[in-house]
């Protein structure tokens, strides 16, 4: 992606996010610091399976599910809105 929206996560170097494009969905800088307090261990295990975990399918899915907990953990801590 060249436009970038949201700044990369630290957790990842240039090279890895260029590898690893999937990884840019664990930014988190962006958000308001109660949010980002649940969204960054996201990022972190994330490195963790960067650090740990061959290069391979299995890994992008592993990548693709912790995506979907951290995004559905991120919206259960918004508040909801009022009419």
């Amino acid at each position: 992606m060249t436009d970038e929206i949201h700044p990369p996560p630290i957790e990842f170097t240039a090279a890895e996010l260029a590898a690893d494009d999937v990884l840019r969905f664990f930014h988190y800088a962006h958000l308001p610091a109660g949010l980002q307090a649940i969204s960054r261990p996201f990022a972190e295990h994330a490195r963790r399976m960067v650090d740990t975990l061959p290069r391979c399918p299995q890994r992008t899915i592993a990548f693709n599910k912790l995506i979907e907990a951290k995004d559905a953990a991120v919206r259960a801590a918004v508040p909801p809105k009022t009419a």
